[in-house]
């Protein structure tokens, strides 16, 4: 706890010293209203003041001072003119504020300069309404808890505010997000009310008055934040936009000590997990759709959408719940609607979309946005209502020639206050939308232009080289050797009607249908041996011939043989039966025949096939 009285003690005693400068000033603040609102890790103050000049010449600007420990956390700071009060209040636009080094003030502090529309004038006010932005200013104490444990956080601020000129009357109310408090620091005019803690009204305060006040409250609330957040946000002008947020998350509260049993969260989440990170709930335009949820391992299916005319919301779960010190990194992409967000002005295109995150309350120490354009933009320029770093790059995708001009726009310490829209503007041809369909088109017409060419192309060297000639002499081999091979199957064919016919004899006795068998084979087979010759001739004369015409020769003359046994047994049979003889003297008398048959008709199958692969 010490280290949190630090930096407000130092002020203390510079403020104390400055109350000895000469430090003047022709403005009073006449009454001021400070609320801090502690509900989330996010703590925004809310300063309303009404400002008179009480010099002799105009002024018109106004210093906002911060002490250094709050500046560097400062994420976002708004000025406005405000005028009536409740229902009937109405605010300025934004004013400019800059950052001042004034003469003569504490060092320590860091200044900031309120630019007024119009000077204010002598015995003039105005009240401005303030609303700063921080974050990290609240610390987890302990540092570590339990799961079981409840959060406890610390703040210190000072229950004055500080300024360099004399507040007649002020108060200030802290909010916190449960009315459970460890201690807080009791000033006069305090009051501690449900969920605030009232300080004042205090009156005639001199400048930099600064007394300290700690609050050590009950803080359950996660303390979300993105270590980097980059959104891509890719333009396709045939009808979407598609957006790609990929977040690496971290639990910035106090630190998981011991084990975690996931059974006690399970069964009392609210208790044995009460700080800890279990959803988060995006914002998205109404018509956006192809919504998904994913990390490295895939997709992550505890995720709902909800959705109207007005939004849609997507609730998403991490795998696991996170407590303090763990981490998560995901993506969610979804598409959007062109018309809903690219407009025309002025013979320029531009796009209207929001900057930051679309999920509350998550503190994003570094965003960086990515706004990829159509290939062949040009003329680009971005507009945004607050400072950003701007650089330029290039992405190349699909039919992309030059790439894609890419504006890569980077912001720290981002809260949902900046979720504002900004603008890009940029001049695209119209004809540059037709180059891709045009590049598809000519890509497959030179594709089928390829493919025409090449199959009535002829890509050997010569016709007349010697591999030409042997390669055309080998392939009228391959047509002899197959018209052969169908001769031959049609004269085992024939062999076997004749093996048929004997069988039809067996059991008819018909001797004169076996004779016509015999007849009707005869004249076929001298027909297939008239059509072999010529085949025969030129496989023999053939060069390219020589490995296969043993073979063929060969099957020539077994086949030639085989035919002979079958005629012999064709007449031996037939004989018998015209003698009557009995079935097994038949079958004697055959069967030294019909023996050899079967043996010549296994080398004629094997020679065949000797044949076929060659």
């Amino acid at each position: 706890m010490k280290r949190l009285h630090s930096d407000l003690s130092l002020l203390f005693v510079l403020g104390f010293f400055t109350l000895f400068s000469n430090v003047c000033s022709d403005l009073v603040i006449s009454k001021l209203d400070r609320q801090i609102d502690l509900s989330s890790q996010i703590v925004r103050f809310t300063t309303s003041l009404k400002v008179e000049n009480n010099g002799a010449e105009a002024v018109s600007k106004v210093l906002l001072p911060y002490p250094e420990s709050q500046a560097k956390n400062l994420a976002f700071l708004s000025v406005t003119i405000t005028e009536g009060k409740g229902k009937t209040k109405t605010s300025s636009d934004r004013l400019y504020v800059d950052v001042s080094h004034p003469e003569g003030m504490p060092p320590s502090l860091t200044w900031y300069a309120v630019s007024l529309p119009k000077e204010v004038s002598k015995g003039g006010s105005l009240t401005l309404e303030v609303k700063a932005v921080f974050t990290h200013l609240l610390t987890p104490f302990p540092e570590k808890i339990t799961q079981a444990d409840a959060q406890l956080v610390a703040f210190q601020d000072s229950a004055h505010y500080l300024s360099p000129y004399a507040v007649k009357i002020q108060s200030l109310t802290v909010k916190l997000p449960e009315p459970k408090v460890e201690s807080y620091t009791r000033l006069e005019n305090t009051k501690f009310s449900g969920s605030e803690i009232k300080y004042g009204p205090y009156e005639n305060i001199p400048p930099f008055s600064l007394p300290t006040i700690v609050v050590h409250f009950v803080s359950n609330k996660p303390f979300s934040v993105a270590q980097e957040l980059v959104r891509e946000i890719e333009i396709s002008h045939w009808g979407n936009v598609q957006v790609t947020e990929n977040y690496n998350l971290v639990h910035a509260g106090a630190e998981l000590k011991g084990e975690f049993s996931r059974l006690d969260y399970q069964a009392r989440p609210h208790v044995r997990g009460a700080s800890a990170l279990s959803s988060l709930v995006a914002r998205l335009p109404a018509r956006a759709h192809s919504i998904y949820y994913r990390d490295e391992i895939g997709n992550i299916s505890t995720s709902n959408v909800y959705s109207d005319s007005a939004k849609t919301l997507l609730e998403i779960e991490p795998r696991y719940p996170m407590f303090g010190g763990w981490r998560t990194a995901f993506t969610i992409g979804y598409g959007l609607p062109l018309q809903d967000f690219l407009f025309k002005s002025e013979g320029k295109r531009f796009l209207d979309i929001t900057f930051g995150c679309p999920m509350n309350d998550i503190v994003i120490e570094n965003l960086i946005v990515k706004v990829v354009l159509p290939e062949g933009s040009n003329d680009i320029s971005v507009v945004a209502p607050f400072s950003i770093k701007e650089t330029r790059e290039t992405k190349l995708s699909h039919l992309d020639i030059a790439g894609r001009p890419v504006i890569v726009l980077e912001k720290t310490n981002v809260v949902p206050e900046h979720n504002q829209n900004f603008q890009v503007y940029y001049r695209f041809s119209s004809f540059s939308l037709l180059r891709e369909p045009l590049m598809l088109v000519f890509g497959f017409f030179l594709f089928f232009i390829a493919c025409i060419a090449y199959v009535h192309a002829d890509f050997t060297i010569s016709k007349s080289s010697p591999s030409y000639i042997a390669k055309l002499q080998w392939d009228e081999v391959q047509t002899a050797i197959q018209q052969f091979q169908n001769i031959m199957n049609r004269v085992l064919v024939i062999h076997n009607k004749l093996e048929a016919s004997l069988r039809d004899l067996s059991r008819t006795g018909d001797v004169q249908a076996c004779k016509a068998a015999r007849k009707t084979a005869d004249a076929f087979l001298k027909e297939l041996t008239k059509e072999s010759k010529p085949l025969l001739s030129f496989l023999q004369s053939s060069p390219q011939a020589l490995q296969i015409t043993p073979k063929v020769d060969e099957l020539v003359i077994k086949e030639r043989e085989l035919q002979e046994k079958l005629m012999l047994k064709h007449s031996m049979v037939v004989d018998s039966y015209e003698k009557k003889s009995g079935g097994r003297d038949i079958d004697n008398r055959v069967a030294a025949v019909q023996q050899k048959i079967t043996l010549l008709r296994q080398e004629v199958d094997d020679l065949l096939e000797v044949i076929d692969e060659i």
